[in-house]
Protein backbone atom coordinates (compact mmCIF):
# COMPACT_ATOMS: atom_id res chain seq x y z
CA UNK A 1 0.00 0.00 0.00
CA UNK A 2 2.87 2.36 0.86
CA UNK A 3 4.39 1.82 -2.59
CA UNK A 4 1.09 2.53 -4.33
CA UNK A 5 0.47 5.72 -2.34
CA UNK A 6 4.02 6.99 -3.03
CA UNK A 7 3.69 6.14 -6.71
CA UNK A 8 0.39 8.02 -7.01
CA UNK A 9 1.55 11.05 -5.02
CA UNK A 10 4.77 11.30 -7.03
CA UNK A 11 3.03 11.05 -10.40
CA UNK A 12 0.35 13.58 -9.43
CA UNK A 13 3.04 16.00 -8.22
CA UNK A 14 5.06 15.58 -11.43
CA UNK A 15 1.95 16.09 -13.59
CA UNK A 16 1.05 19.21 -11.62
CA UNK A 17 4.52 20.72 -12.02
CA UNK A 18 4.63 19.95 -15.75
CA UNK A 19 1.10 21.28 -16.34
CA UNK A 20 1.93 24.57 -14.64
CA UNK A 21 5.21 24.80 -16.60
CA UNK A 22 3.41 24.12 -19.89
CA UNK A 23 0.88 26.85 -19.08
CA UNK A 24 3.59 29.37 -18.17
CA UNK A 25 5.52 28.61 -21.37
CA UNK A 26 2.33 28.69 -23.42
CA UNK A 27 3.04 25.35 -25.12
CA UNK A 28 -0.31 23.91 -24.01
CA UNK A 29 -2.11 26.13 -26.54
CA UNK A 30 -1.57 23.80 -29.49
CA UNK A 31 -5.30 23.59 -30.23
CA UNK A 32 -6.27 26.57 -32.39
CA UNK A 33 -9.29 27.64 -34.41
CA UNK A 34 -7.43 26.52 -37.53
CA UNK A 35 -6.59 23.07 -36.18
CA UNK A 36 -3.54 21.65 -34.46
CA UNK A 37 -0.39 23.74 -34.24
CA UNK A 38 2.04 20.83 -34.74
CA UNK A 39 5.11 22.79 -33.70
CA UNK A 40 3.48 23.84 -30.44
CA UNK A 41 2.16 20.31 -29.90
CA UNK A 42 5.64 18.85 -30.36
CA UNK A 43 7.04 21.33 -27.82
CA UNK A 44 4.26 20.39 -25.37
CA UNK A 45 4.87 16.65 -25.94
CA UNK A 46 8.63 17.06 -25.43
CA UNK A 47 8.12 19.04 -22.23
CA UNK A 48 5.77 16.43 -20.75
CA UNK A 49 7.68 13.43 -22.17
CA UNK A 50 11.21 14.43 -21.21
CA UNK A 51 10.19 16.49 -18.18
CA UNK A 52 8.43 13.57 -16.52
CA UNK A 53 11.33 11.22 -17.24
CA UNK A 54 14.00 13.55 -15.90
CA UNK A 55 12.05 14.54 -12.79
CA UNK A 56 11.63 10.83 -12.05
CA UNK A 57 15.38 10.33 -12.57
CA UNK A 58 16.24 13.20 -10.22
CA UNK A 59 13.91 11.76 -7.58
CA UNK A 60 14.91 8.14 -8.17
CA UNK A 61 17.34 7.76 -5.28
CA UNK A 62 15.01 9.33 -2.74
CA UNK A 63 12.01 7.35 -4.02
CA UNK A 64 14.04 4.13 -3.93
CA UNK A 65 14.88 4.65 -0.27
CA UNK A 66 11.30 5.52 0.65
CA UNK A 67 9.61 2.75 -1.29
CA UNK A 68 11.91 -0.10 -0.21
CA UNK A 69 12.80 1.18 3.24
CA UNK A 70 16.47 0.98 2.28
CA UNK A 71 18.88 2.13 4.98
CA UNK A 72 22.08 3.78 3.82
CA UNK A 73 25.08 2.30 5.63
CA UNK A 74 26.79 5.42 6.95
CA UNK A 75 28.51 3.48 9.71
CA UNK A 76 28.63 -0.34 9.34
CA UNK A 77 26.88 -2.03 12.26
CA UNK A 78 28.47 -5.45 11.70
CA UNK A 79 31.02 -7.37 9.61
CA UNK A 80 28.55 -8.06 6.79
CA UNK A 81 27.75 -4.37 6.36
CA UNK A 82 31.46 -3.47 6.49
CA UNK A 83 32.17 -6.09 3.82
CA UNK A 84 29.31 -4.74 1.70
CA UNK A 85 30.59 -1.15 1.83
CA UNK A 86 34.21 -2.14 1.19
CA UNK A 87 33.27 -4.38 -1.73
CA UNK A 88 31.21 -1.67 -3.45
CA UNK A 89 34.02 0.81 -2.82
CA UNK A 90 36.62 -1.52 -4.38
CA UNK A 91 34.47 -2.34 -7.40
CA UNK A 92 33.61 1.33 -7.96
CA UNK A 93 37.27 2.29 -7.79
CA UNK A 94 38.07 -0.39 -10.36
CA UNK A 95 35.30 0.99 -12.59
CA UNK A 96 36.69 4.52 -12.25
CA UNK A 97 33.66 5.74 -10.30
CA UNK A 98 33.20 7.65 -7.05
CA UNK A 99 31.85 5.34 -4.36
CA UNK A 100 28.04 5.32 -4.45
CA UNK A 101 25.87 5.23 -1.37
CA UNK A 102 25.46 1.66 -0.16
CA UNK A 103 22.17 0.59 1.38
CA UNK A 104 20.49 -2.52 2.67
CA UNK A 105 16.78 -3.25 2.94
CA UNK A 106 14.57 -6.02 4.27
CA UNK A 107 13.08 -8.16 1.54
CA UNK A 108 13.33 -11.16 -0.75
CA UNK A 109 16.51 -11.61 -2.86
CA UNK A 110 17.19 -8.64 -5.14
CA UNK A 111 19.50 -5.67 -5.57
CA UNK A 112 19.38 -2.47 -7.57
CA UNK A 113 21.33 0.62 -8.59
CA UNK A 114 19.77 4.01 -9.13
CA UNK A 115 20.60 7.71 -9.10
CA UNK A 116 20.63 10.77 -11.33
CA UNK A 117 24.32 10.54 -12.24
CA UNK A 118 27.47 8.48 -11.74
CA UNK A 119 28.48 10.73 -8.86
CA UNK A 120 25.06 10.62 -7.15
CA UNK A 121 24.18 6.95 -7.28
CA UNK A 122 22.97 4.30 -4.87
CA UNK A 123 23.56 0.55 -4.73
CA UNK A 124 21.12 -1.34 -2.51
CA UNK A 125 20.98 -5.02 -1.58
CA UNK A 126 18.21 -6.93 0.14
CA UNK A 127 18.75 -8.94 3.29
CA UNK A 128 17.27 -11.89 1.40
CA UNK A 129 20.06 -11.74 -1.18
CA UNK A 130 22.74 -11.49 1.49
CA UNK A 131 21.34 -14.54 3.28
CA UNK A 132 20.73 -16.65 0.14
CA UNK A 133 24.07 -16.32 -1.66
CA UNK A 134 27.70 -16.80 -0.77
CA UNK A 135 29.99 -13.77 -0.74
CA UNK A 136 31.44 -14.39 -4.19
CA UNK A 137 27.94 -14.49 -5.69
CA UNK A 138 26.88 -11.35 -3.80
CA UNK A 139 30.05 -9.63 -5.04
CA UNK A 140 29.12 -10.54 -8.61
CA UNK A 141 25.66 -9.02 -8.09
CA UNK A 142 27.26 -5.86 -6.69
CA UNK A 143 29.61 -5.76 -9.70
CA UNK A 144 26.57 -6.01 -11.97
CA UNK A 145 24.97 -3.00 -10.26
CA UNK A 146 28.22 -1.01 -10.37
CA UNK A 147 28.45 -1.84 -14.09
CA UNK A 148 24.99 -0.30 -14.56
CA UNK A 149 26.32 2.92 -13.04
CA UNK A 150 29.53 2.72 -15.08
CA UNK A 151 27.49 2.33 -18.29
CA UNK A 152 25.26 5.28 -17.40
CA UNK A 153 22.24 3.02 -17.80
CA UNK A 154 19.88 5.09 -15.66
CA UNK A 155 20.40 8.20 -17.80
CA UNK A 156 20.29 6.23 -21.06
CA UNK A 157 16.97 4.61 -20.19
CA UNK A 158 15.62 8.00 -19.10
CA UNK A 159 16.49 9.51 -22.49
CA UNK A 160 14.87 6.59 -24.31
CA UNK A 161 11.78 6.90 -22.11
CA UNK A 162 11.67 10.63 -22.82
CA UNK A 163 11.80 10.11 -26.59
CA UNK A 164 9.06 7.47 -26.66
CA UNK A 165 6.90 9.48 -24.24
CA UNK A 166 7.19 12.50 -26.55
CA UNK A 167 6.06 10.53 -29.58
CA UNK A 168 3.24 8.85 -27.65
CA UNK A 169 1.82 12.21 -26.52
CA UNK A 170 2.30 13.82 -29.94
CA UNK A 171 0.90 10.99 -32.06
CA UNK A 172 -2.02 10.29 -29.70
CA UNK A 173 -3.27 13.87 -30.04
CA UNK A 174 -2.75 13.95 -33.79
CA UNK A 175 -4.68 10.68 -34.12
CA UNK A 176 -7.39 11.93 -31.75
CA UNK A 177 -7.77 15.11 -33.77
CA UNK A 178 -7.98 13.10 -37.02
CA UNK A 179 -10.72 10.89 -35.54
CA UNK A 180 -12.63 13.93 -34.32
CA UNK A 181 -12.35 15.61 -37.75
CA UNK A 182 -13.66 12.46 -39.42
CA UNK A 183 -16.65 12.26 -37.06
CA UNK A 184 -17.47 15.93 -37.65
CA UNK A 185 -16.81 15.96 -41.40
CA UNK A 186 -20.40 16.97 -42.20
CA UNK A 187 -20.54 19.59 -39.48
CA UNK A 188 -18.92 22.95 -38.93
CA UNK A 189 -15.37 22.09 -37.84
CA UNK A 190 -14.52 25.56 -36.63
CA UNK A 191 -13.98 26.10 -32.91
CA UNK A 192 -12.85 23.60 -30.32
CA UNK A 193 -12.62 19.89 -31.13
CA UNK A 194 -15.40 17.64 -29.91
CA UNK A 195 -15.51 14.66 -27.61
CA UNK A 196 -13.99 12.49 -30.34
CA UNK A 197 -10.68 14.29 -29.86
CA UNK A 198 -10.59 13.83 -26.10
CA UNK A 199 -11.66 10.18 -26.08
CA UNK A 200 -9.50 9.40 -29.11
CA UNK A 201 -6.43 11.00 -27.50
CA UNK A 202 -6.86 8.93 -24.34
CA UNK A 203 -7.41 5.67 -26.24
CA UNK A 204 -4.48 6.24 -28.59
CA UNK A 205 -2.22 7.31 -25.72
CA UNK A 206 -2.94 3.97 -24.03
CA UNK A 207 -2.35 2.00 -27.24
CA UNK A 208 0.81 3.89 -28.22
CA UNK A 209 1.97 3.68 -24.59
CA UNK A 210 1.79 -0.13 -24.76
CA UNK A 211 3.85 -0.14 -27.97
CA UNK A 212 6.31 2.33 -26.43
CA UNK A 213 6.80 0.09 -23.38
CA UNK A 214 7.90 -2.71 -25.74
CA UNK A 215 10.63 -0.42 -27.10
CA UNK A 216 11.77 0.67 -23.62
CA UNK A 217 11.83 -2.90 -22.30
CA UNK A 218 13.86 -4.02 -25.34
CA UNK A 219 16.60 -1.53 -24.41
CA UNK A 220 16.27 -2.51 -20.75
CA UNK A 221 17.00 -6.15 -21.63
CA UNK A 222 20.00 -5.11 -23.73
CA UNK A 223 21.51 -3.20 -20.84
CA UNK A 224 21.24 -6.27 -18.60
CA UNK A 225 23.52 -8.20 -20.94
CA UNK A 226 26.01 -5.29 -20.88
CA UNK A 227 25.89 -5.11 -17.08
CA UNK A 228 26.50 -8.88 -16.82
CA UNK A 229 29.50 -8.50 -19.12
CA UNK A 230 30.68 -5.48 -17.14
CA UNK A 231 30.42 -7.46 -13.90
CA UNK A 232 32.57 -10.23 -15.37
CA UNK A 233 35.18 -7.63 -16.38
CA UNK A 234 35.20 -6.02 -12.92
CA UNK A 235 35.50 -9.44 -11.25
CA UNK A 236 38.19 -10.54 -13.70
CA UNK A 237 36.24 -13.76 -14.18
CA UNK A 238 32.82 -14.51 -15.65
CA UNK A 239 32.20 -17.57 -13.48
CA UNK A 240 31.05 -15.70 -10.33
CA UNK A 241 28.40 -13.84 -12.36
CA UNK A 242 27.27 -17.10 -13.96
CA UNK A 243 27.01 -18.74 -10.53
CA UNK A 244 25.09 -15.74 -9.16
CA UNK A 245 22.58 -15.95 -12.02
CA UNK A 246 22.20 -19.69 -11.48
CA UNK A 247 21.59 -19.08 -7.78
CA UNK A 248 18.95 -16.46 -8.68
CA UNK A 249 17.22 -19.08 -10.81
CA UNK A 250 16.67 -21.16 -7.68
CA UNK A 251 15.31 -18.24 -5.65
CA UNK A 252 12.06 -16.34 -5.58
CA UNK A 253 13.29 -12.88 -6.55
CA UNK A 254 11.88 -9.96 -4.61
CA UNK A 255 9.53 -7.58 -6.39
CA UNK A 256 10.68 -3.98 -6.66
CA UNK A 257 8.39 -0.94 -6.98
CA UNK A 258 7.13 -0.39 -10.54
CA UNK A 259 9.32 2.65 -11.21
CA UNK A 260 12.43 0.68 -10.15
CA UNK A 261 11.66 -2.75 -11.61
CA UNK A 262 14.12 -2.34 -14.49
CA UNK A 263 16.92 -1.51 -12.01
CA UNK A 264 16.93 -4.83 -10.16
CA UNK A 265 19.28 -7.76 -10.67
CA UNK A 266 16.25 -9.88 -11.52
CA UNK A 267 12.92 -9.00 -12.99
CA UNK A 268 10.37 -10.02 -15.54
CA UNK A 269 7.05 -9.38 -17.14
CA UNK A 270 3.85 -11.08 -18.25
CA UNK A 271 5.33 -11.68 -21.69
CA UNK A 272 8.85 -11.61 -23.09
CA UNK A 273 8.22 -8.37 -24.99
CA UNK A 274 7.19 -6.57 -21.79
CA UNK A 275 9.96 -8.01 -19.61
CA UNK A 276 12.60 -5.65 -18.22
CA UNK A 277 15.12 -8.50 -17.93
CA UNK A 278 16.09 -11.30 -20.32
CA UNK A 279 15.59 -14.90 -19.15
CA UNK A 280 18.35 -15.99 -16.78
CA UNK A 281 19.19 -18.84 -19.16
CA UNK A 282 19.90 -16.34 -21.96
CA UNK A 283 22.09 -14.22 -19.70
CA UNK A 284 24.08 -17.26 -18.58
CA UNK A 285 24.46 -18.44 -22.20
CA UNK A 286 25.71 -14.99 -23.26
CA UNK A 287 28.35 -15.02 -20.52
CA UNK A 288 29.43 -18.56 -21.35
CA UNK A 289 29.78 -17.65 -25.02
CA UNK A 290 31.83 -14.51 -24.29
CA UNK A 291 35.53 -14.58 -25.04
Amino acid sequence: MKRIVLFLITNIAVLLVLSVTARLLGVDRFLTGNGLNLGMLLAFAALIGFGGSFISLLMSKTMAKWSTGARVIAQPANQDEAWLVNTVKRLSSKAGLPTPEVAIYDGAPNAFATGASKSKSLVAVSTGLMQSMNKQQVEAVLAHEVAHIQNGDMVTLTLIQGVVNTFVIFLARVAGYAIDSFLRRDEDESGSPGIGYWIGSIVFEILFGILASIVVMYFSRKREFRADSGAAALMGDRRPMIEALRALGNLEAGELPKQMAASGIAGGGMMALFSSHPPLESRIAALEAAR
